[in-house]
């Protein structure tokens, strides 16, 4: 069975491929290489990379560099309105007659239609509610003219046949009268442009055409004599005949109002395919009718939506690099769907409703990892996937001077660097440049760069890094950050905030805090004194490996 989906829509349901809030190159190029990968092995199951935050400088030149786009932003990954199950309902003219539009609600099981123009802008609403109170306000003869109905409404609604005169583009312009009483009673009654409702008396109808009647309906399938033809073409007035009674006629023709008269306006509620469900499940229980008109990024008409219809909601389906812990993935990663879990970090707190593909090695770099996949699948690895994979290694170990670095982290960083056909330690020093340079950038945009929330115990506290090749560029981020630890700290409403600035090429690092009590928590983890809100720490390059696990353990021991 072949997928009727469009292109767009099929990318939009794709595995998202995504790594943490605050995306370092690792996190980047992760998604990007793992999703290649995948396409490969597993084209019945699409993939596509993502992003969670935000690109930092470095990040940008890797992709500029070889070649790749930046992966779709998505911040937050809980459900939309364009994961659910949209019914297809045809949008309708405004001109349409409300006896059509009932007859339609009916046989669709629908309580509301949505009214469009040419190009499939929504115009208004009408509901099964609406109908029924025009149905019953039929007191006002000149409803039909107040409405603007077409005589092709009108001869809709009573299943009618037109036998003198042409209907098109000629509106209603009198009253709706019934001449059920002597020619005498009609001729008093009957105005110019009237609609006259009569059976099979030819006087009655003779009676109306005199008159000037706008349209003569005669009633029951009656015969019209060709003298009241002539006289009717000669006068201009439309004769339509009808299969039904007068009463059943009479009853009916108001319903030739065309709904854009009844229809609601103002304050539509719609919805837009990047409405939160959860957004879309508040205002609905708001309101009375049931389906509710969406629209796509440009306004155009969609269909509709019920609650019904939120109840077959599609998750959106996850693979999680360089990461596994909630408070670094997007918002809403609780309601959607984790696949598999590609990570080199320790284990965190993350819980999935079912048993998923976890790998986690003591490397270096995810990309390590990866690498290792594509030669176990015996995938072919193409100049701008090995860069890619290149330059995230390159940029996690700190050109192999982190301790967290591996043999096989450098190993697959040297076979890499052949594929892609760059020097590596030139390559690496013009990547780490290019990440260090912060001209025109803000403290927080920096801040953001490689941050992530961690937690142990009661405490919950955020760990920044910054790597840099020249003391200028190091000395001028701590200037701008350092006074922007404390804002963030209370912004994201942590117990602490560390950040490192590391020199790569000294194998150190500068280490800023924000929190009380924050200098007594480094200076017993690392025995390094605190002057000014800043330790030293010689040898100490990695944020994942050196620093957090002396942080959490200072903490523990800290409340015991």
């Amino acid at each position: 069975m072949n997928d009727t989906r469009s292109e767009s829509e099929l990318n939009y349901h794709a595995i998202k491929v995504i790594g943490h809030r605050n995306p370092d190159t690792d996190s980047i190029c992760a998604a990007i290489a793992y999703s290649r990968l995948k396409n490969i092995i597993d084209p019945a199951h699409p993939c596509k990379p993502c992003r969670a935050g935000q690109l930092n400088r470095e990040t940008s030149f890797v992709l500029e560099r070889f070649g790749a786009e930046a992966p779709q932003l998505y911040t937050d990954v809980s459900p939309q309105v364009r994961d659910v199950d949209i019914r297809a309902a045809e949008g309708v003219d405004g001109e349409m007659s409300l006896r059509r539009a009932w007859n339609r609600m009916r046989d669709q099981n629908l309580d509301t239609l949505c009214v469009i123009d040419g190009a499939r802008n929504l115009k208004g609403l009408i509901t099964v509610k609406d109908v029924a109170t025009a149905n019953m306000d039929v007191q006002d003869k000149y409803i039909l003219a107040k409405a603007g109905a077409s005589y092709e409404n009108v001869i809709d609604t009573v299943n009618g046949t037109v036998l003198v005169g042409d209907p098109t583009g000629k509106v209603v312009e009198g009253g709706i009268v019934i001449g059920s009483g002597s020619v005498e009673q009609m001729e008093r009654s009957i105005n110019k442009g009237d609609v006259v409702i009569v059976s099979n008396r030819s006087d009655s109808q003779l009676a109306a055409i005199e008159m000037e009647a706008g349209c003569v309906v005669v009633c029951a399938g009656a015969a019209v004599s060709k003298t009241i033809r002539m006289l009717a073409e000669e006068k201009g007035c439309l004769i339509v005949g009808t299969p039904n009674n007068t009463y059943v006629s009479g009853q009916i023709i108001s319903q030739a109002a065309p709904i854009r008269y009844y229809m609601l306006t103002e304050g539509l509620m719609t919805f837009n395919l990047n409405t939160p469900v959860e957004a879309a499940t508040k205002l609905m229980a708001s309101v009375r009718h049931r389906y509710f008109p969406v629209l796509d990024d440009d306004g155009t008409y969609l269909g509709v939506l019920s609650r019904r219809n939120l109840l077959n909601l599609r998750k959106k389906q996850l693979i999680l690099v360089d990461h596994n812990e909630k408070s670094q993935a997007a918002e809403g990663l609780e309601e959607a769907e984790v696949l598999e879990i590609i990570d080199h970090h320790r284990i965190g707190s993350l819980e999935t409703d079912n048993p998923v593909y976890f790998r986690n090695m003591p490397v270096g770099c995810t990309c390590t990892i990866i690498y290792q996949m594509y030669q176990e699948n015996g995938v072919e690895i193409d100049k701008s996937t090995a860069g890619l994979m290149l330059s995230a290694i390159l940029s996690d170990t700190l050109m192999f001077r982190s301790p967290t670095c591996t043999p096989l982290d450098e190993r697959a960083a040297r076979e890499l660097a052949a594929i892609a056909d760059v020097e590596l330690e030139s390559y690496a020093g013009e990547m780490f440049e290019h990440g260090g340079d912060i001209s025109g950038e803000t403290a927080e945009q920096i801040f953001g760069t490689d941050y992530k929330v961690f937690a142990s115990g009661n405490f919950h506290f955020g760990v920044g890094q910054g790597s840099y090749m020249s003391e200028k560029n190091r000395r001028s981020a701590e200037a701008l950050v350092g006074p922007y630890l404390e804002t963030a700290r209370k912004k994201q409403g942590l117990d602490y905030v560390f950040y490192m600035f590391t020199d790569v090429l000294g194998s150190s690092s500068d280490l800023l805090m924000a929190g009380a009590d924050a200098a007594r928590i480094v200076e017993r983890a690392f025995g390094a004194a605190v002057e000014n809100g800043m330790a030293v720490l010689p040898g100490v390059l990695s944020r994942k490996k050196q620093l957090v696990p002396s942080l959490i353990d200072a903490l523990k021991h800290g409340t015991e």
